[in-house]
């Protein structure tokens, strides 16, 4: 077993700062010119190889990166996405169980966080401070005031970072959003997005010994310390607020992603939820069925979740099946539904206008591939990507606001400039986490 990461302090206080993506990109863009180029090759590091295998398989597939490090605190997943690797490429990767060994190499050039959400944050920032460009995956961070520190440590140290929100690459759903702005259903007041699904319970754990394949103090990380129970790894930590966000962090920002961006709304005035645990009888902490409303002036977005029913909202009247993720947009003039792997507009009337897939026609396109691509292309010409940590941020935060108002069982009111919540100091103590000692976040 690894030694303990060696817990490190960043720097304290930091807020949203004034520097816009431009300038940003500006800065990024002289020093990467002059050490990549455009054809230059990439070395990245992945860090979690459940989701972060499959990521790492897009990265080394690609001409011009290679796939130096994967880390994992599983040792079978290492050997696995080690065996993989070497498969696909003829090279195979360093397999590590400390991230801490790629943050220090300097030929790294990009690191990639598929750690769990607890992780998500303070991997960036370390990755940042160590000279990395940062792909992490969503939620970009388990709570408000990480993902300040996120744009504050990629604006000081002058990285890029992308965060997972993929379906920003997809070129349909560029095309869509462009003509949602340009008018394609007139005047937009109101979107919907949901996610259904069919999951399981996860029983009432017990404490157990550690297995002799997990590295679990790296594992925990900057979370404050708690026994290993029978029924949080590798997946149920998304249900326990020590670690996950729930369904609304987990999948829910993947449709108000969508829905914002469609929209073109960033930080709400108001924010109201209601749900619970309606379904399952288990040690899951946030409920298995929640609406939350997210108010922007003269606009509004309504998510809703099912983890216990597949059935979502579909369009019976062209025989297709209710899908159990996807966002619809309401105008004046009609409808945009995004649904599953279609999109469908509507007139006024309801008729059909056109449909076609949200996704390109090839393996590539239906996968990752295209986000990472971006991801890369931006490296290389020092740009913004396409799921640029300030263009995401606003996601994330609407699903942690959506939590601390079915919490706090109130409506929040929030600074729309800002997104912080205003006049309630018991709802803005789950802005920020505490953190195992030695583990507060700085930049």
């Amino acid at each position: 077993m690894n030694e303990p990461i060696d817990r490190r302090r960043f720097v304290s206080q930091a807020v949203l700062g004034s520097a816009s993506l431009a300038s940003v990109s500006g800065l990024v863009s002289a020093q990467n010119a002059a050490h990549k180029g455009p054809n230059g090759k990439i070395v990245v590091g992945v860090m979690g190889l459940s989701r972060g295998l499959r990521l790492a398989q897009e990265f080394a597939r690609l001409p011009g990166c290679e796939v130096a490090y994967v880390c994992d605190v599983d040792r079978r997943r290492v050997e696995r996405a080690v065996a993989t690797l070497e498969k696909l490429t003829g090279m195979a990767p360093k397999g590590i169980g400390d991230m801490r060994r790629i943050l220090d190499d300097p030929a790294v050039d990009a690191f990639v966080c598929a750690a769990p959400n607890h992780w998500h944050a303070p991997a960036t920032i370390l990755a940042c401070a160590a000279g990395k460009h940062v792909y992490v995956e969503k939620p970009s961070s388990h709570n408000p005031r990480e993902g300040e520190l996120q744009i504050e440590a990629a604006r000081k140290y002058k990285r890029l970072v992308q965060v997972g929100t993929q379906r920003r690459s997809w070129s349909e759903l560029i095309d869509i959003m462009q003509k949602l702005r340009e008018g394609i259903v007139g005047r937009l007041r109101f979107a919907r997005a949901w996610y259904n699904n069919n999951r399981q319970p996860i029983g009432y754990g017990q404490e157990e010994p550690v297995p002799e394949w997990l590295d679990y103090e790296q594992w925990q990380g900057p979370a404050p310390r708690r026994p290993y129970r029978s029924n949080v790894i590798h997946y149920n930590w998304h249900w326990f607020r020590h670690w996950g966000n729930g369904e609304i962090g987990n999948n829910g920002v993947h449709g108000l992603d969508l829905a914002r961006w469609g929209m073109g709304v960033d930080f709400p005035e108001r924010v109201t939820s209601s749900g619970g645990k309606l379904f399952f009888d288990d040690d899951q902490e946030f409920a298995d069925t929640q609406l939350a409303t997210y108010e922007f002036g003269d606009r509004m977005i309504v998510w809703e979740a099912r983890n216990w029913h597949r059935r979502g909202f579909g369009d019976d009247r062209l025989h297709q099946a209710a899908v159990g993720f996807g966002a619809s947009f309401y105008g004046d003039q009609g409808t945009v539904v995004v649904a599953g792997n279609m999109i469908r507009v509507f007139d006024r009337e309801d008729n059909l206008v056109s449909e076609g897939p949200t996704r390109g026609l090839n393996d590539f396109e239906q996968s990752d591939g295209a986000h990472v691509v971006d991801f890369l292309g931006a490296i290389r010409a020092g740009r913004q990507p396409n799921g640029a940590i300030e263009v995401c941020y606003p996601s994330t935060l609407l699903c942690q606001l959506g939590a601390i108002a079915l919490s706090t069982g109130r409506a929040l009111r929030c600074d729309p400039a800002t997104g912080r919540i205003v006049d309630d100091a018991d709802a803005m103590t789950h802005w920020a986490r505490e953190y195992e000692p030695g583990w507060a976040l700085e930049v």
